[in-house]
């Protein structure tokens, strides 16, 4: 039923690239402007091991921390006596404290959760450093261009570009949003984005080896591209709407139900993924539809700029041919002559009986034969 629907996804094209368009500028800009707020596992931060006269469970722990603004915290239970759920030992690590915060925080744990011993406290750097961000930087770029070979190869050239480009719209959708919310970036997020990148791109390749079918199928010549993109596209929608939604019924039930720690992450997977989907759909097949006029019209425009040179080499050629030279045509109309006139035959001199035999012989009336 969605095959036949009339809504011309791929048509509209220009649409879907100003939404994009209007989300990842802005995104850019408050990127460069305002920044990310990074996590402890990049800026480094403070680890905090106390041990308290009674048990006490995280969630208290992080209402306590949430007052200045550092419900982020990462907070583990540890010690013999620690549960699931309670425990005297607690490892808190945070941002960088300034000494009159980290006075503060330690009067409101003692007010709110009783006394406690100090077992540790210390300044750590980041776990994430430079060398590292930038290896995964290069490493996910080498991943981009090995999809564009291997897509390339199975495909056509056109398609691993489209898809490359949408990846790119799902990082940047993905950074845009991290930026206006400030949300903590932390080494989980890293884990995010590829897991969002490898569900994008597997959503996009359904909807291309679609394309790759009706291409060879139903597709000739100067066939329309917009036509055959759009049936390719309704013809997978139905699969891609259910993946998306089952996927998104799960990370929400992360989100609502993970705790705090999993809110950053799972909010990652929900803007990606949703932004897979709809890239899978309004980005990346349009793309290639957009790349395939191109590449056609090119085409189209060298054999009209070649046409005019082609007519007027045959032209010169039949001139050549139909005016020959005068040897030539005398040439041909000896030959002509020769080949329509009858042969002559020289006749046989005869001898004198033969001659004689041939005379012819008088014949006498009866009158005549009378006298």
């Amino acid at each position: 039923m969605l095959e036949n629907a009339k809504f011309d996804i791929v048509g509209r094209r220009k649409i879907w690239y100003l939404l994009s368009l209007l989300v990842i500028i802005p995104g850019i800009f408050c990127m460069v402007t305002t920044g990310f707020n990074f996590g402890i596992d990049f800026t480094g931060g403070t680890i905090i091991e106390m041990r308290f006269d009674k048990p006490v469970g995280i969630q208290s722990v992080r209402e306590v921390m949430a007052q200045y603004k550092l419900d982020n915290a990462q907070i583990q239970l540890s010690g013999d006596s620690s549960n699931a759920l309670e425990a005297r030992d607690v490892l808190i690590r945070t941002v960088d404290l300034e000494e009159s915060e980290r006075k503060a925080v330690m009067a409101s744990m003692k007010e709110k959760l009783g006394d406690y011993q100090m077992l540790r406290e210390e300044k750590v750097g980041a776990t994430m450093g430079t060398e590292l961000l930038l290896n995964a930087l290069w490493a996910t770029l080498l991943s981009w261009a090995l999809i564009v070979v291997y897509v390339s190869f199975r495909f056509e050239f056109r398609f691993g570009l489209a898809a490359v480009l949408a990846l790119i719209h799902d990082v940047l959708i993905v950074l845009a949003a991290f930026s206006f919310t400030q949300r903590q970036i932390d080494s989980s997020f890293v884990a995010a984005l590829l897991t969002i990148v490898g569900y994008s791109i597997n959503d996009t390749i359904v909807i291309f080896d679609r394309i790759r079918e009706n291409l060879k199928l139903h597709f000739r010549r100067g066939g329309d591209v917009i036509a055959l993109a759009n049936r390719s596209i309704y013809q997978t929608l139905t699969r891609s709407i259910y993946t998306v939604v089952t996927v998104l019924f799960t990370t929400f039930a992360l989100y609502w139900f993970g705790g705090d720690t999993t809110k950053d992450f799972s909010f990652a997977l929900l803007v990606g993924f949703m932004s897979g989907c709809y890239s899978s759909i309004f980005i990346a097949s349009p793309l290639w539809a957009t790349f395939r006029e191109w590449a056609e019209n090119k085409k189209a425009e060298k054999r009209a700029a070649d046409k005019p040179k082609k007519e007027a080499a045959e032209s010169d050629g039949e001139e050549h041919s139909e005016v020959p030279h005068k040897d030539g045509e005398a040439h041909s109309k000896k030959a002509k002559k020769t080949v329509t006139e009858k042969p002559v035959y020289k006749k046989k001199k005869k001898t004198a009986e033969e001659e004689k035999q041939e005379e012819p012989v008088e014949v006498l009336t009866p009158e005549e034969v009378k006298e």
